[in-house]
């Protein structure tokens, strides 16, 4: 467990057993049976301050339930046309698994324009495929692997990037806010591909906005990193533009099922068809209809 002890953990344990009742009901959904696991997580976070992690986990919990974070895949971005331009805009996607059994989520930031919806669309889609990660894809892959994932592997393409992707800094750091504050040591590491010349002045400015924890889990390999990345995991589970050196492959193929950041790829139509469903089992309120600010998202 490096950093944290046993002592530490214990001693979150006992500060989390005192908490308010609709806290420990969204902290059963956040750790899903394995609470051990998820006060290290958060102890880690804080460099095994218990104190610490108690406040960012407090934090956490709160704001799960202010902002109804249990209820969000049960709330689909409609119609669907909306939720079409969204991933046609912001290119993420699930590309395969590691030999590890860690789920690859791939992340188009080159191509990325946000420029299809509000905001909120962006930061909802994006919290509701962190759900969908830790409620559906790492306990199916803990079940399949017969082991508990609790990480994923991003690979992040920045081909197509300039520099006018830092008029986007504003969400991106809203983005990556919401994950370091809740959902702390989720990704493995991040490997950057496909990097051309103006990476280097964009990493400059975007760097240091990122957590000391986040930054050491950053690699940047050649090229569109297949070599490296077939060393962890199969050729199937590649992100599509990693396949082949210049395929530019960010944007769009004829072939859907390759590139998974189509919502006609299995994992979006999958995530988007769940969360159909469950709005269906769950009862809609005035509340959870109407579009919240941006804000209370933070």
């Amino acid at each position: 467990m490096g950093m944290v002890t046993q002592e530490a953990i214990d001693q979150l344990q006992a500060l989390m057993e005192e908490v308010d009742e609709p806290l420990k009901t969204t902290f059963k959904n956040v750790h899903r049976g394995y609470p051990t696991e998820t006060l290290v997580r958060f102890l880690k976070a804080r460099e095994g301050n218990v104190s610490r992690a108690h406040t960012m986990l407090l934090d956490c919990l709160k704001w799960r339930v202010e902002n109804d974070i249990d209820g969000i895949l049960a709330k689909p971005i409609v119609p669907t046309d909306l939720y079409r331009a969204i991933r046609d805009s912001h290119h993420v996607g699930l590309s395969g698994y590691s030999r590890e059994g860690l789920p690859v989520f791939a992340i188009g930031v080159g191509l990325s324009t946000f420029d299809k919806a509000s905001v909120h669309y962006y930061i909802q889609s994006h919290i509701q495929i962190n759900e969908y990660r830790d409620r559906v894809i790492l306990p199916s892959a803990s079940k399949q692997y017969g082991k508990h994932i609790s990480k994923c592997l991003k690979v992040f393409d920045m081909t197509g990037l300039k520099l006018s992707a830092l008029s986007q800094i504003k969400l991106l750091t809203i983005i990556t806010t919401i994950d370091d504050l809740n959902y702390p040591e989720k990704t493995l590491t991040y490997y950057i591909v496909n990097a051309p010349y103006v990476f280097s002045a964009c990493w400059k400015v975007v760097k240091p906005l990122l957590h000391e924890r986040t930054r050491i889990k950053v690699q940047v390999l050649p090229g569109c990193g297949r070599d490296d990345l077939l060393k962890i995991m199969d050729l199937g589970s590649l992100p599509h533009f990693c396949r082949k050196e210049g395929s530019g492959s960010s944007r769009h193929r004829e072939n859907s099922v390759e590139n998974c950041f189509s919502l006609d790829h299995p994992f979006h139509q999958q995530l988007y068809n769940y969360i159909k469903q469950q709005s269906l089992i769950r009862e809609p309120t005035t509340t959870s209809e109407r579009e919240p600010a941006v804000g209370s998202f933070l």
